[in-house]
């Protein structure tokens, strides 16, 4: 049977079990934001912790030094109270 990154680990921080999942992760760069969809990260199902496998970390930084390719981008309105 297949095992998977995450089987049998447990969250560092509430002992709850993780499963993998794809999330968006989000990042301020300068004076912008920058989101990464489809990211492989294993996910406390307890408290929501994530945890990412050094390659994922990886490709992550590349992508935000903009060694990767955009998909797309988008507008984001902004409110002030």
């Amino acid at each position: 049977m297949f095992m998977g990154f995450w089987d049998d680990e447990t969250c560092e921080y509430c002992g709850g079990p993780i499963v993998e999942k794809r999330v968006t992760v989000h990042r301020r760069v300068k004076r912008g934001y920058v989101l990464i969809e489809n990211v492989p990260a294993g996910v406390c199902v307890q408290c929501g912790a994530r945890y990412f496998s050094a390659n994922v970390l990886k490709t992550i930084e590349e992508s935000l030094k903009g060694r990767r390719k955009v998909r797309r981008k988008i507008v984001v309105p902004v409110y002030s109270l």
